[in-house]
């Protein structure tokens, strides 16, 4: 069992700190020399271990953190450009792009690169046995160590590289707070060393990554531009180990809505791959998917669509027609069809490509992102009037969470509460507030009666039961939510504004007092101005209400400066539906 990574100075011993750590199964246990380790079965008994280490070679470049490849996908959100649910065939090694096993064999990867890998190894293995506080021990003992080298003045690429896999490690854990921290520490040690140290392509790729998955765009940006010039520098212009510095930086440009730039990086990175890998490579959907979804993004469906058709023609040469990836290229691709307008186009796709899914056992009928299909395809379903069809998609996705994770299962609630807003349109009020109550009796076992989670259901039954015209018991509903809502998020937040034009609609109908109308009015129009803007369509409904009981009240001094921008958000918004 790995513990702590030793980084020595090259012609001396280095005692290292020690790391009570518990084992977890005897197959684990490895007399791993790198690493100082104790092994905890019920009383631990420390031992130390006098470590020679050779440091990390100046003269060869190695390409590799081994499967640490994956750590880039897996940990710091760099795969997310991939297809949900789509692995492409180099996913478990994708930071292992630029290691080129000719000249540089496994067999040579240096004793250090493979302590990385074990640690990471480790803490992966921790973290997916739900051994989260060994994970975070393990993290802390390895961070001590390296902070006692740099006291010592070592802050050279071996004490960067394990910052950066402790960072990595921080991320998989989902402790953000400590990973910003030790990112910090780790672009301190980067900025001071040289661009033709070993390994250090590769740590400002995972650190570009982990500045992109902290919305550090701009400190990502720098990262991957040093990354890409090294590699430059080191292989051409035209080299497949730019591809995921490329991707990483095409990303973060487009998070930041430098889209043009972002195009063509990614149009970049998908001509290196079809110069190194072939135009029919499968390597290329991650690149082609995040170009597509980027264009999707920006309104250009039409640009967007010929690389979502490009990946679907790709799974479909590679695996055959009934392949669970051709159902997921499928999926995407219904989802280009949407954004064009061809609804009928979208919905056949999505049909198709749930029933390929579901044929090949590619993923659990429960899966989260099935689930996500099918609700995608039931809200489409019934924006197209075809609210039955519509109903039967989301029933289908009740019966299967209900089928594997039982009745009363919190993630029944979505159903529950989709269902209810489908029998709401279709003005079967009845059955809708069956579905509501459920919900809300199956949340109550699990959250307290004043947990902010309750008041979307509880808002739904509000406006369900006006619509039934039980006025009294929306009313309180609708009172109830205010107050939790209140507590939980503000009174000028936005959830609250939602509550308040709900309660106002109801109380309206009841007859209550017009000044405390015109009060929760007031305090929606200042809510929706602050959120939406003061020339927002949501304004300009408001004010028309607001307006309404100034008028009965006869405020006239307050009536004529709204009025006015009443009068000109009409005019706007006439213009617009007119162009």
């Amino acid at each position: 069992m790995t513990s702590l990574i030793s980084l020595s100075p090259s012609t001396n011993n280095y005692r290292m700190s020690q790391v009570c750590l518990h084992m977890q199964s005897e197959h684990l246990r490895k007399a791993i020399t790198c690493f100082s380790v104790c092994l905890q079965k019920q009383k631990c008994n420390i031992k130390h271990y006098m470590i020679p280490i050779k440091a990390v070679s100046r003269h060869r470049v190695y390409r590799t953190f081994a499967s640490v490849g994956s750590l880039e996908a897996d940990v710091a959100s760099h795969g997310n450009d991939a297809p949900p649910g789509v692995s492409t065939p180099n996913n478990s090694r994708r930071s292992r792009m630029s290691f080129d096993q000719t000249n540089y064999p496994l067999d040579d990867i240096t004793n250090f690169e493979k302590q990385l890998q074990e640690l990471f190894d480790e803490v992966k293995r921790m973290i997916m046995m739900g051994n989260r506080n060994d994970a975070m021990d393990l993290l802390k003992a390895n961070y001590e160590a390296v902070i006692e080298r740099m006291n010592k003045g070592s802050k050279g690429i071996e004490e960067a590289a394990l910052l950066d896999i402790i960072t990595l490690g921080y991320m998989a854990v989902g402790d953000l707070k400590l990973v910003a921290s030790v990112l910090a520490l780790l672009a301190g040690v980067v900025d001071s060393l040289k661009d033709n140290e070993p390994l250090l392509d590769v740590v400002l790729v995972h650190m570009g990554s982990l500045f992109t998955a902290l919305g550090k765009f701009d400190k990502s940006l720098l990262v991957y531009r040093r990354s890409i010039d090294i590699l430059e520098n080191r292989y051409g212009k035209n080299s497949i180990f730019l591809v995921t510095p490329l991707l990483g930086m095409a990303k973060a440009l487009g998070s930041i809505g430098r889209s043009t730039k972002a195009v063509e990086i990614y149009h970049r990175a998908v001509t290196i791959l079809e110069l190194s890998k072939g135009a029919e490579s499968e390597d290329l959907v991650v690149a082609l998917f995040g170009l597509g979804n980027l264009l999707l993004k920006e309104g250009r469906s039409t640009d967007a669509e010929p690389h979502f058709i490009r990946i679907l023609t790709l799974y479909k040469k590679l695996y055959g027609e009934n392949d669970g990836r051709v159902g997921m290229a499928m999926c995407s691709l219904a989802h280009v069809k949407c954004a064009k307008g061809n609804a009928d186009e979208a919905i056949g796709l999505y049909k198709n490509a749930l029933q390929v899914i579901e044929d090949s056992n590619y993923m659990a009928l429960d899966d989260s992102i099935m689930e996500k299909m099918r609700i995608d395809l039931a809200e489409l379903l019934h924006v197209v009037g075809r609210g039955k069809e519509g109903r039967e998609m989301l029933e289908e996705s009740l019966l299967i969470t209900e089928k594997y994770k039982g009745k009363e299962h919190p993630s029944l609630v979505t159903h529950l509460v989709n269902l209810a807003t489908s029998y709401s349109r279709s003005k079967n009020f009845v059955e809708a507030e069956r579905l509501l109550r459920t919900s809300l009796e199956i949340m109550g076992k699990t959250v307290g009666p004043d947990d902010q989670s309750l008041t979307y259901p509880m808002l739904h039954l509000a406006v369900t039961l006006y619509n039934l015209k039980r006025n009294e018991e929306a009313e309180q509903l609708a009172l109830d939510v205010l107050r939790i809502r209140e507590k939980a998020f503000g009174k000028d937040s936005l959830p609250v504004g939602e509550a308040l034009d709900c309660l106002a609609s109801i109380q309206t109908r009841l007859g209550r007092d017009d000044g405390e109308l015109l009060e929760l009015l007031k305090r929606l129009l200042s809510i929706q101005e602050r959120e939406f803007g003061h020339e927002s369509e949501e304004v300009m409904e408001t004010l028309k209400k607001t307006l309404y009981y100034l008028d009965k009240l006869g405020r006239k001094n307050e009536k004529f400066p709204l009025q006015k921008r009443l009068s000109m958000l009409r005019m706007k918004y006439k213009e617009r539906i007119q162009y």
